[in-house]
């Protein structure tokens, strides 16, 4: 496990973080504190990577953070490199065209887009976060949060105690509901269902109509219908992931095992292909795409409680950016308590990783939503304007997300960019230069060292969440 990685704060006040979930988030938040000095306890109820099943993609945003952390040979070791998507009808197969990933571009981001099983993914960051030297407690449950003695009870009768408390428990976890009761973990059903599943690559090369899958082994494609979407791509050398999206017209429990069948009628409409590999798939996941009320604030009023990942911000189930926003969230965390020097601070900064993480998280959901839209649209005029506009690109021979000459480069391409262009730790430093080193230097606290070694890109907005916060901590002084 490669441990050498980009030079990194440490914090000279440490404290012990409890991180209540080990999925995507929770050890990635591990290992990032970890790796600024910080004590850290990991609690996860399951057993995994058994759990962890389905393909991973993974952008560039979220890639920079692993290989700024140092783990770039790891994460080229379970993933392979993506080079273009192709988008299809779901109905007929017809070709629409595709778009690659120019190098220029990827290396603008600093990063790479990789697509992996996820299951190796969380195994990477299991390694990582316990090389580092947290305390992993897999098949561990919590059953009650008592943020008065900030500790926790497990179903044992155990009771543990820590100065910060992480909500990594997804959409539907304890913590959520702490923060705003049971509204906030109120599932709503959502319009559309998911199935997540992986086929055998041998299976698909037995058959010479799903050869072109991995003609080009690192393609992603995208299959567009009439309120039916389908996702898939190589997930190494053995195995295809599949996302198929359709009515929900069966609602069942997120994670739920469902039977094959269940697969092979929601693509009864879909082109000959696409049936194929529902029936030589595995049997698959079903994560409903369920609508969630949004949290006001992801820190407790009362206490040092925060809420990160899908306990903050529930993605659309099988979303680009699911795994991106996970890792960011952790790295973010983790620049700002790089910084700690007394557990004083330690409330400005979990309002502060609100601030930064909470218009960039709802942006990313809009946009997540926005492409299942493009992707399911209804037969009407802007369905047939979306797939004359990609024919004709075809047939002039450039990319779907390709301008023409002397024109401005799409919107949707540019969208993006700016996504996989964003650094989280970056925006972090950003924030502290700002913002944090003024309140210190506000207390009489000399801060002339740590101001030198910071980038001064000081193009972040003013922070309405944290400077009320601050606002309200000066009325008690």
């Amino acid at each position: 496990m490669g441990l050498t990685n980009k030079s990194t704060n440490q914090a000279s006040c440490t404290v012990h973080f409890l991180i209540i979930g080990g999925g995507i988030a929770g050890l990635a938040c591990a290992t990032a504190l970890r790796r600024v000095g910080h004590r850290v306890t990991v609690l996860e109820k399951d057993n995994y990577p058994e759990h962890a099943l389905g393909g991973c993609r993974m952008a560039p945003n979220l890639t920079k953070i692993l290989y700024h952390w140092g783990l770039e040979e790891e994460v080229q070791a379970i993933a392979i490199k993506s080079e273009s998507i192709a988008l299809l009808l779901y109905e007929s197969g017809e070709h629409l065209g595709r778009h690659r990933w120019a190098e220029e571009d990827m290396e603008e981001t600093e990063g790479e887009f990789v697509l992996a099983q996820h299951s190796a993914f969380w195994k990477l960051l299991f390694d990582t976060a316990r090389a580092h030297g947290a305390d992993i407690r897999l098949n561990t449950h919590v059953s009650s949060v008592d943020l008065r003695r900030q500790s926790v009870t497990l179903e044992s009768g155990q009771v543990l105690q820590a100065d910060i408390i992480i909500g990594a428990d997804g959409p539907t976890g304890l913590t959520r509901e702490i923060l705003q009761g049971k509204a906030g973990v109120a599932v709503k059903p959502g319009v559309l269902n998911m199935y997540s599943t992986t086929i055998p690559k041998a299976r698909i090369m037995e058959d010479p109509e799903l050869t072109f899958l991995y003609g080009e082994q690192t393609n992603m494609y995208s299959w567009l219908g009439n309120e039916h979407c389908v996702v898939g791509f190589p997930t190494g050398d053995t195995q295809f992931a599949l996302y198929a999206y359709g009515p929900n017209e069966t609602p069942g429990e997120r994670g739920r095992i469902a039977p094959k069948h269940e697969l092979d009628a929601m693509l009864a409409t879909s082109e000959p292909r696409l049936r194929k590999l529902a029936q030589l798939a595995d049997p698959p996941t079903q994560v409903p795409l369920d609508e969630y009320p949004e949290l006001d604030n992801w820190v407790h009023e009362g206490g040092r409680l925060v809420v990160i990942g899908e306990a903050a911000h529930p993605l659309p189930s099988g979303s680009v950016q699911a795994c991106a926003m996970a890792v960011e969230d952790g790295a973010v965390l983790a620049k700002l308590f790089s910084h700690l020097r007394t557990k004083d601070q330690i409330s400005s900064f979990l309002w502060a990783f609100q601030d930064l993480r909470q218009p960039r998280c709802n942006s990313v959901v809009t946009k997540e939503l926005r492409i299942i839209h493009f992707m399911t649209m209804p037969p009407g005029e802007r369905q047939e304007s979306r797939d004359s506009s990609m024919r004709a690109k075809r047939d002039a021979g450039i990319g779907i997300l390709q301008a023409y000459d002397n024109h401005d480069e799409p919107r949707e391409w540019t969208e993006i960019k700016e996504v996989f262009g964003y650094d989280a730790e970056d925006e972090a430093d950003n924030w502290w230069v700002e913002w944090g080193i003024l309140r210190e230097r506000s207390m009489g606290v000399d801060v002339s060292e740590s101001s030198g070694t910071l980038a001064q890109r000081l193009r972040f907005p003013r922070h309405e969440t944290y400077s009320r916060h601050v606002h309200h901590q000066n009325q008690k002084i």
